[in-house]
């Protein structure tokens, strides 16, 4: 236990192969250079003088190397003379006699031995002329296998460099391809995210909770007779925490934990997706208790057969099949817990959601209010804010809809805001700026905008502000602008009420509302523009959902052609006749075009305060919920509004 336990000094130099080679180098060098005798070396001369030398009888023998370099030896008389007393100056090693005293080297060998015999024969010498060959066996050798050591070296340093991505324990070698890929987390890995930092999603929490509890403290469940799930899928939409929860298992579990992709199985050879998900599962059971992650696992557990377009052979369902194994299969081992994430559960294969292999479903819905406010409280805890002016409760209100992802920009988006103004500390406008550069996108106000046109939009607005006004279950208005946002010319800013259950007439008013824009430009100016085309897609919609989806038309009655599974976009059929279909189109037509001249009688009665609205916007540009109470009084309904923005002062 002592050793598993043991961490590694991140201060401690890691050992290099790299070393080994040049070692490896320099040692054939030292050899060759030993062998060619390069540690000291005689006095190089000429063949001019080497002749003089001859010529004076100084020399005792020449010895002809390898039938290129000559080695000259003098006589002992010879060596007393003062020109000679330096020939082993440039020698390392002391003298000796087997040394030559001057070498050096000559072009063709028949010429320099006819030389040296007219020289013997004039001056009627007796100086011996010796024939040597010397071999350097490790420099021979350094040099046969320089090549092939050059090429091993290349084809290791480029499989290295291909497969250095690669998970597995053996250095990431190109054979290690079918290892997985998953990243551990244990008690060595320090990791910062715990439950606290995961605000709302309570129910979430302690199902997930209760896993890493059975994981520390079994027997508090197995006494009992109960077994662990065996997998929890946390399903939701993008941005609610999902992957933060996992992160929080991680920091909280004191188990192995083995964090990967979906994608992470996919690879472009055949066969490689299931020898990563055995190889996964190998790891954790040789380390259990342990968790598995699988994030987005949608990439991989597509139901079967649905878009198989290529072929039979599959390489994805491969994969999940060896998933399916490994899950609940003969060799399962109940200590391996797998958790995944998705936000399209509906796409999943049935056989991956049975029980047995994921027991949990949990869904990781998007915040309400209160969720809401604990997390804008976990996200401002680094920001420098004004505190007497910033109320969380306040800012959970304005954010209906949103995700903890996008609480999370929200606060960041302040923080950048309140920088760009030179501001010391983020204030409660800078915040209210941020969720209108979230929803609306960024201002625009050098776009060219005609006198006619600025007129029409703010005709527009004055529409949906006044007929939302005047519903009863219209959500209340925080604002109106005409300064151009993103793609729109101007937008009305509303406070929707979270409902679980919504009704036909709250479906209609809203719709109304939504229609208030043209039904103003028709009243006014008597000719309606292409400005409305958001509008119209979201009323669209919603009638659409009213009669197809949720049964709230009378003529089609109470059906729904809404399929939960997700299969009905695989399917070139509609669930219905084409007698239905025509049914289901003059009734969506009927819906809106009603909710439109209802708009328009209400526009009419309060055409007067349309057009005092509008030139106030005109003025402004920008509307509060204040303005529009000073033209049209109160809200003519009693019931209480959720706290809006009012008019800065």
């Amino acid at each position: 236990m002592a050793k598993e336990n043991r961490k590694i000094d991140p201060k401690k130099p890691k050992f290099s192969a790299y070393w080994i080679y040049a070692i490896i180098i320099i040692g054939f060098l030292v050899l060759n250079f030993i062998g060619g005798s390069g540690w000291g070396s005689a006095p190089k001369t000429t063949i001019s003088e080497f002749e003089n030398y001859l010529s004076n009888g100084e020399v005792q023998k020449v010895v002809i190397l390898n039938r290129r370099e000559a080695k000259v030896y003098l006589t002992a008389e010879a060596k007393k003379l003062e020109k000679h007393k330096n020939t082993r100056s440039t020698s390392i090693l002391p003298s000796s006699p087997s040394e030559p005293d001057y070498q050096f080297e000559f072009g063709d060998l028949q010429n320099f031995e006819n030389d040296i015999a007219k020289i013997k024969k004039e001056n009627g010498l007796d100086t011996s002329v010796i024939y040597n060959t010397e071999s350097n066996v490790w420099g021979e050798i350094f040099i046969t296998l320089l090549p092939f050591a050059l090429i091993i070296g290349v084809w290791i340093f480029i499989m290295r460099r291909m497969s250095g991505g690669t998970g597995g324990g053996a250095g990431g070698q190109i054979f290690n391809i079918g290892k997985s890929k998953a990243k551990l987390f244990d008690q060595n890995t320090d990791v910062k995210v715990s439950f606290e930092n995961v605000a709302g999603l309570e129910g979430a929490k302690e199902e997930i909770q209760e896993i890493v509890d059975f994981l520390k403290n079994p027997d508090k469940y197995t006494s009992l007779g109960g077994k662990i799930p065996k997998g929890a899928l946390l399903v939701g939409p993008p941005g609610t925490g999902k992957t933060l929860l996992a992160k929080a298992v991680a920091g909280e579990a004191k188990v192995p934990f083995f964090s990967l992709s979906g994608s992470d199985f996919v690879e472009m050879f055949v066969g490689v997706g299931a020898s990563r998900v055995r190889d996964l599962f190998k790891q954790a059971k040789e380390k259990s208790p342990a968790i598995i992650f699988i994030d987005e696992i949608d990439a991989i557990g597509r139901a079967r057969g649905k878009s198989n377009f290529s072929g039979s052979n599959d390489e994805r369902e491969n994969t999940l099949n060896q998933l399916l194994t490994e899950m609940d299969g003969f060799g399962t081992n109940t200590n391996v817990i797998v958790l995944a994430a998705t936000n399209r559960a509906d796409v999943l294969d049935k056989a991956l959601m049975r029980a047995g292999r994921f027991d949990r479903q949990i869904y990781v819905d998007l915040p309400d209010v209160r969720e809401r406010k604990e997390i804008f409280e976990v996200h401002l805890k680094p920001i420098k804010k004004v505190e007497n002016e910033l109320d969380t409760e306040f800012l959970a209100k304005q954010t209906p809809g949103f995700s903890g992802a996008d609480i999370a920009n929200v606060c960041n988006e302040a923080a950048l805001i309140a920088a760009r103004k030179g501001k010391a500390a983020v204030g409660k406008q800078d915040f209210l700026d941020a969720v209108d550069r979230i929803v609306g996108g960024l201002e625009k106000k050098n776009k060219i905008i005609t006198p006619e046109e600025k007129r029409a939009i703010a005709v527009h607005e004055a529409g949906h502000a006044t007929v939302s006004w005047m519903l009863e279950h219209a959500a209340p208005l925080v604002k109106v602008t005409i300064v151009p946002r993103g793609q729109s010319l101007g937008a009305a800013w509303y406070l929707p009420e979270e409902r679980l259950i919504v009704r036909p007439n709250q479906m209609l008013d809203e719709m109304c509302a939504a229609l208030g824009g043209r039904a103003a430009e028709k009243v006014v100016f008597n000719e309606i523009s292409t400005g409305a085309l958001s509008d119209l897609e979201k009323v669209t919609k919603q009638a659409r959902a009213m009669v197809t989806i949720y049964g709230l038309n009378d003529k089609v009655g109470n059906l729904t052609y809404y399929d939960s599974t997700g299969q009905s976009e695989y399917n070139f059929t509609k669930p219905y006749s084409e007698q239905t279909s025509e049914l289901i189109d003059k009734e969506i037509s009927n819906i809106v075009e009603k909710q439109y001249q209802r708009a328009i009688a209400l526009l009419e009665e309060h055409k007067d305060k349309l057009l005092e609205l509008a030139e106030v916007l005109l003025e402004k540009e920008v509307i509060f919920k204040d303005n529009l109470e000073k033209i049209f009084g109160e809200r003519p309904f009693g019931k209480k509004e959720e706290e809006s923005v009012k008019e800065p002062s």
